[in-house]
């Protein structure tokens, strides 16, 4: 059976994690395909809440098999340190495989994604100092390192002092810092190879056989659409590809064995760190999104920026991702409001948009143009399907779903596993919809 994507339309954060866990129930492996442990995932389950940054939400269920893609770059102490915490709490962790082929952060890394910030001053870009960036970088100049390399000592030796004598300079002569000591890399890493070696492996081979043997195979990105590399809001984006086009790169499988892209979304919307946000509510109302949505970032625990729905956005995502459906999360977290806004498209300058801007400076200087709807202003964590909604909820769906073009398929009312209303059928009813390009707006 093909696989199915699942990635985030906005700005990240948007319950990737949960939606995940929840239909993990029906798959055979879980595939991680980008990103590094600058994302977090949070999964909660009978008030237990389980934060993953690089082992995929599949690591809960038994019967399946959790990958790290070849597009993840792993830090192996953090990777290690994530499933030591997750078989304290019981879960087998021998079932983790990862890519041969996966890149992985050294000291270096981290040393100048800190430093390099560091003199970017009031220009920062807003990263999280984790070393994504510069590994991501070296494996665009091939003069990064990966999981085989570091699981055979002698090769990773070799490439070692090439790397570290390169990164040691820039560090010193560039930035002022204080330069790494091989040999205390070298043991470090020597000890997490040691612990890994046993989980790498060809992955791609892998998940190719499990698609052909007509397993469901889940490939699950990291971050949103809004911070891939080459469509998001550059340089305020991620390092990798977080569209759906980044899962058959980030995996080893071609274009024709996925079958349905599933784009997760907030009923709100919200961003960490710096870069253009045009419906942010920085006042009461966005105090309140966050307040409620406890909206704090799972790596970071730097406070979300919050805003109303971006219908210009959503639509963007759907053309870039090919999505074939949506899962809403955290609705819930708008029944504190009497009345709801949607931004249906931007004024900047003399110009109405439709569709996002091109150019981050006219990103940046966008108005959103809103259509007001009511609120509910009643509790519905305890909803159990579509008709339980409150009227008005049910408008605000059913308006988001006509605007975007594609069916919702999930609906979370509340941060349980059970506080999900699964839509029948939603999947299957693509031939029926298609995707609207906005012509009442003049572009």
């Amino acid at each position: 059976m093909p696989g199915i994507v699942i990635l985030g339309s906005q700005w990240g954060d948007e319950g990737k994690g949960k939606v995940t866990d929840l239909l993990a129930d029906d798959m055979d492996m879980v595939v991680r395909y980008q990103g590094g442990n600058n994302a977090g995932h949070t999964i909660v389950c009978d008030q237990d809440v389980l934060k993953l940054h690089l082992v995929p939400s599949g690591i809960l269920y038994p019967h399946i098999v959790p990958v790290i893609g070849n597009g993840v770059v792993v830090n192996p102490k953090v990777l290690l340190e994530e499933m030591d915490d997750l078989t304290a709490r019981g879960i087998d962790v021998s079932r983790l495989r990862l890519s041969s082929a996966a890149h992985i952060i050294l000291p270096c890394h981290e040393a100048l994604d800190r430093l390099a910030e560091e003199q970017r001053g009031g220009a920062r870009l807003g990263t999280t100092n984790r070393g994504i960036g510069p590994a991501y970088a070296d494996k665009a100049s091939r003069l990064g390192l990966r999981l085989q390399d570091m699981v055979d000592p002698k090769h990773f030796t070799e490439k070692l002092k090439t790397t570290l004598a390169l990164k040691n300079a820039l560090i010193t002569k560039v930035y002022g810092g204080e330069p790494l000591d091989l040999a205390e890399v070298i043991s470090t890493y020597a000890g997490y190879a040691e612990r890994l070696r046993g989980l790498v492996t060809d992955t791609p081979l892998l998940i190719k056989r499990a698609l052909a043997e007509g397993e469901n195979v889940l490939f699950e990105g990291a971050q949103g659409t809004m911070l891939d590399l080459d469509h998001g809001t550059y340089p305020y984006v991620t390092s990798s590809s977080s569209t759906a086009g980044g899962a058959c790169t980030g995996s080893g499988v071609g274009p024709f064995d996925l079958s349905e892209v599933i784009g997760v979304t907030k009923a709100y919307v919200t961003r960490v760190g710096l870069g253009p946000f045009p419906t942010e509510q920085d006042n009461r109302i966005g105090e309140a999104m966050q307040e409620v949505g406890q909206e704090f970032g799972t790596t970071t625990g730097r406070r979300r920026r919050c805003g109303w729905f971006d219908m210009v956005i959503m639509r963007y995502a759907v053309r870039v991702n090919s999505m074939t459906s949506i899962a809403i999360t955290k609705l819930d977290v708008l029944s504190q409001f009497e009345s709801l806004k949607v931004c249906t498209g931007y004024r900047c300058g003399d110009q109405v948009l439709s569709e996002v801007p091109v150019d981050l400076a006219g990103f940046g200087a966008c108005e959103p143009i809103y259509q007001e709807l009511p609120g509910w202003s009643s509790h519905i964590g305890g909803a159990t399907s579509f008709d339980e909604l409150p009227v008005q909820a049910r408008d605000y769906l059913e308006f988001v779903q006509r605007e975007a073009g594609i069916p919702i398929r999930l609906i979370s009312v509340g941060p349980e596993r059970n506080q999900t209303i699964l839509l029948d059928g939603a999947s299957r009813r693509l031939e029926k919809s298609k995707l609207i390009y906005r012509d009442d707006l003049p572009i």
